[in-house]
């Protein structure tokens, strides 16, 4: 029955995701950092804490599903530089709390003039982001290997930022509900271990004139378990991860220019130290879909470094 019940969990948020029918977005998305390896989901009592960088240059116009001229879009460049702090803590075999807040960075290039006659300005701006807040459940399965995740992200980002739009804000000013699911388990007798996981970010209180389109994270990987260097665990780690965002909406949004789907292939490598873990991965898009004009960045960068109590 347990793993009746996880599949048809996953089994709706493939619905969730048909339904959306083209419509997803934002000109960030950086959503998909919050997807990962297995080593970050809870296998016993106790406590983990992580200091996580990700970076993402978005300089490419995309409109729908091949790249388009820049002259198309007012917006030239957005870079940002994401460090992120979370803890999690496991009471029992059942039950576990995590708590992330971000801090970012963000560069932005835009042309603010007439047609004929640009006028680029840039703007630079630095902030704590949404605070997410999440309750974990692991007693679907005895090995702790089948796991829920529930709980929002609240608006403690800056979002009144003046020279950014309301889509390029640090903070969306939302209060969204978060639900998720992961399970992992061995690939046959091998060496090998995969994992799914799927997050879903629904806002329900907006502010502002702007509602951010809800958001669906998904990562289905694989790892190598029978590596290891001196006293270090070596372990490759390929992943396939899928994002979705729905128009924004609201006097503030440009759902014209909102809304994407997005596949990327991500390598990475994780070392592991006694209570100490490295992890670092590249992700290279190999299918974007962008409704209007949007940017997108060639790749994705992820490294995190991680102690467990």
């Amino acid at each position: 029955m347990r793993k009746i019940f996880f599949i048809l969990l996953f089994l709706i948020f493939g619905f969730f995701n048909l339904m959306q029918s083209n419509s997803w977005a934002c000109a960030c998305g950086c959503g998909v950092f919050d997807v990962g390896t297995a080593s970050m989901f809870p296998s016993g009592q106790g406590g983990t804490f992580w200091e996580e960088y990700d970076f993402m240059d978005q300089t490419h116009n995309w409109s729908g599903t091949s790249k388009a001229s820049n002259d198309d879009n007012s917006d030239k460049q957005i870079r940002t530089s994401f460090i992120n702090t979370g803890f999690q803590y496991m009471f029992n075999r059942d039950w576990g709390i995590s708590v992330e807040l971000p801090y970012d960075h963000r560069y932005f290039k835009t042309d603010n003039g007439a047609p004929g006659a640009p006028d680029i300005q840039s703007f630079e701006h630095s902030a704590v982001g949404d605070m997410r807040v999440k309750g974990i459940y692991t007693g679907l399965s005895p090995d702790m290997s089948t796991g829920l995740e529930f709980g929002f992200k609240l608006p403690t980002g800056d979002w009144t930022y003046p020279n950014f739009d309301r889509d390029t804000e640090i903070g969306s000013g939302s209060t969204d509900a978060l639900i998720g699911a992961y399970h992992r388990g061995p690939i046959m007798s091998s060496n090998f271990d995969y994992f799914v996981q799927d997050l879903l970010d629904q806002p329900f209180l907006t502010q502002g004139g702007y509602r951010p389109g809800t958001e669906d994270d998904a990562a289905l990987g694989a790892y190598y378990n029978g590596w290891s260097l001196g006293g270090v665990k070596v372990t490759p780690v390929a992943e396939v991860e899928n994002s979705y965002r729905s128009r924004d909406r609201g006097w503030a949004a440009n759902p014209s220019d909102s809304g994407y789907e997005r596949i990327l292939l991500t390598p990475g490598i994780e070392l592991d130290y006694k209570r100490v873990m490295v992890y670092f991965d590249v992700g290279f898009p190999v299918y974007v879909f962008t409704e209007g004009d949007q940017l997108v960045a060639s790749a994705l960068y992820k490294v995190t470094v991680s102690y467990m109590f």
